[in-house]
Parts: structure tokens; C-alpha cells; sequence
């Protein structure tokens, strides 16, 4: 897979530092996590991609056939074009680690890449994932860090599926941790903090 298979941008770090993807919500692009990356990591290289997919004007990573209702085929091509494109930039940069941010749409398709390709990210930030299906872990999350943030009173992601995607990710060996508020499908700031407590803990452990 090529490192151009995606529309995407790139803010240079620390060579040889880590290497921090980050992944829009729907209806955003390549632009809207880069500073919120850099902020969260100030030594990493962002890379954003812009998903592939158009729902009426609105870009995503993968196809859904209504709100919550997922293309599980489509699922399936984007994870593996989007796990190949995460492994060429690595392979090329070579990076003391490997971060993922995703919000929304772009936490649901880390996680499926997560799912798919365990030992790719070492610490993951999944802000607001819905994952309405039991995911199949290829491999082992021992000694993964995986942040999940969520909103108990989220119309998009109930809490109950937050929970089962904890226990999922735990169960498979993952160090999880999440984080609440009392909001909605917004991020607020506390996610924001755990993000950062999780990428610098990650980093000292380089």
C-alpha cells in the first residue's frame, strides 16, 4: 500500500520521534485534528487523512447504510487500505512510536485497524467510537494503551456500547482506560487532558 493512498496532510516533528495518525470525524477532513495533534504531541509527526468516502457531500472512512447501521463489506475494504497506508509511513519514517487519534467516524475506523492490526499502534485515542458489533482482535492488545472517550448522555454512542467496547478491548489484554463526561457527542476538555496523559506516558516509554 502506498503512502499516497489517501488524501492527507503532514506536520513534520522530531526526526526519529513518534508518528501520530489522526483520523476526522464525518463531514471534516484532513485539517480538522492536525492542531489538537500537535498540542497532544508536540514531538510527533501528524499524518491526517481524509476518508475516501462521500455520504451526500460529507466525507468518511467507510460506507453506512443509515445512522449506526454499518457497510460491514466496506468496513472491511477500508480497514485494510487504511491499515496497509498506516504501515507504509511507518516502514518509511521509522518512528521511536506509533499513535492513533480518531474522533467519531475516524475513532471507529482506528479501532477496526486496531482490531485488524494489534501491534501497529502502541497508545490509541478512540474519542466518541460506536462499535455496534462484536470486533474479532487479530492477534493479541497485551501491552496496547487505548483511551476511550465518551459522553454519557451521547445520542450517537450509547454508554452502554462504550462499556462493551472497554470490556471487549480488556478482555483482550489492552490497558484501557475511559473517560466520561456528562455531555454529548461533543469533546470537552477533560478528554482532551487524558489524551494528552496518555500520549506523554506513552512517549517517556519509548
Amino acid at each position: 500500500m502506498s503512502k499516497d493512498a489517501y488524501i492527507h496532510k503532514v506536520l513534520p516533528g522530531s526526526p526519529g520521534g513518534p508518528l501520530l495518525f489522526v483520523f476526522h470525524g464525518t463531514g471534516a477532513d484532513e485539517n480538522q485534528l492536525l492542531s489538537l495533534g500537535r498540542d497532544l504531541a508536540p514531538q510527533a509527526t501528524i499524518i491526517s487523512p481524509r476518508g475516501d468516502v462521500a455520504e451526500q457531500g460529507a466525507a468518511r472512512f467507510f460506507r453506512r447504510t443509515g445512522e449506526g447501521v454499518y457497510d460491514m463489506d466496506d468496513l472491511a475494504r477500508a480497514t485494510d487500505k487504511m491499515a496497509g497506508y498506516v504501515k507504509a509511513h511507518i516502514e518509511a519514517a521509522k518512528p521511536s512510536a506509533v499513535f492513533g487519534l480518531g474522533y467519531s467516524n475516524g475513532a471507529n475506523i482506528l479501532a477496526s485497524v486496531v482490531f485488524a492490526a494489534p501491534a501497529v499502534f502502541d497508545a490509541t485515542v478512540l474519542m466518541h467510537p460506536l462499535i455496534p458489533f462484536e470486533p474479532e482482535i487479530n492477534g493479541s492488545l497485551a501491552g496496547r494503551h487505548i483511551l476511550v472517550t465518551a459522553g454519557r448522555r451521547d445520542p450517537i454512542c450509547p454508554p452502554n456500547l462504550t462499556t462493551r467496547l472497554e470490556a471487549y478491548l480488556r478482555a483482550d489484554g489492552a490497558d484501557v482506560t475511559v473517560e466520561w463526561h456528562d455531555g454529548g457527542h461533543e469533546v470537552r476538555p477533560n478528554e482532551i487532558e487524558a489524551a494528552r496523559r496518555l500520549f506523554a506516558g506513552a512517549t517517556q516509554g519509548v
